[in-house]
């Protein structure tokens, strides 16, 4: 284990985000951070860099629809629509690179957990992973669905005057939050053949550090140059909570 038992009454999930920069820095599993860090940078670097090339005249579009007598609000709605547009934006170039290197990630996770528990993991070769895609890429798209169908909604509700400006912004955050801790936990939990459902009712049991993991993982997925290293950094994170939290319960070997 990465933690005694005194530092495991105090750990939370900003503990755990900390820990992830530590332990991706590790010799022993930068091969295995490559690839994630690869696809992240070309993916999500080539999103933000077009996102933040149009940012702004879709801005002043929105901005144009604000009646006259309300231009006073421009001051307020202007940060509130960057940041809901970063984090819709974020989060979803997220999804889709991780998506792409899902393999990775879970082989990433694995491999982690081996070193900080001592336990030798299971020899994963390289076809084997490849073998492993279809039902990798099924899990992925459970994770979607579930998003989607939560995700509508939400999505209503900037469409909605006051709310819109308001409460759907603090909504949104909060159930990114939410969906990046269970994008990178999900990683060791089905290494481990942890049912979708079964992780999400462990994580719901530690709501609260799972949110806060979640909250800075989306945050700094909205910083450039950060956010193109941030997946390699919370599949770490994700994996060190694993160790701590739910491994005794629900570790397959």
């Amino acid at each position: 284990m990465i933690n005694s038992i005194k530092s495991l009454k105090t750990a939370n999930g900003f503990y755990y985000f900390a820990q992830g920069w530590q332990l991706v820095t590790r010799p022993s599993i930068r091969r295995f951070v490559i690839l994630p860090l690869l696809a992240n940078i070309i993916l999500l670097g080539s999103a933000f860099w077009w996102l933040y090339s149009k940012l702004g005249g879709w801005i002043q579009t929105l901005l144009s629809y604000v009646p006259s007598w309300m231009q006073w609000l421009s001051y307020l709605i202007w940060p509130i629509a960057v940041i809901s547009i970063l984090l819709i934006f974020g989060y979803f170039f997220s999804t889709i690179a991780n998506f792409i290197a899902s393999p990775f990630n879970g082989w990433l996770a694995e491999k982690l957990e081996a070193e900080l528990t001592g336990t030798p993991a299971p020899d994963t070769s390289f076809a084997v992973l490849i073998a492993d895609i279809p039902r990798i890429l099924a899990r992925e798209v459970t994770k979607l669905c579930y998003y989607l169908i939560r995700v509508i909604p939400l999505l209503i509700l900037f469409f909605i005057p006051g709310i819109a400006q308001t409460v759907a912004p603090i909504l949104w955050f909060l159930f990114g939050a939410w969906m990046m801790a269970i994008q990178y936990c999900d990683y060791p939990f089905d290494n481990h053949k942890v049912k979708f459902d079964q992780m999400k009712l462990a994580l719901a049991k530690n709501r609260t550090t799972s949110i806060q993991f979640g909250a800075l993982v989306n945050l700094l997925t909205m910083i450039p140059i950060i956010n193109l290293v941030i997946m390699p950094v919370a599949i770490c994170g994700a994996t060190a909570m694993w160790v701590d939290l739910y491994r005794l319960r629900h570790s397959s070997y």
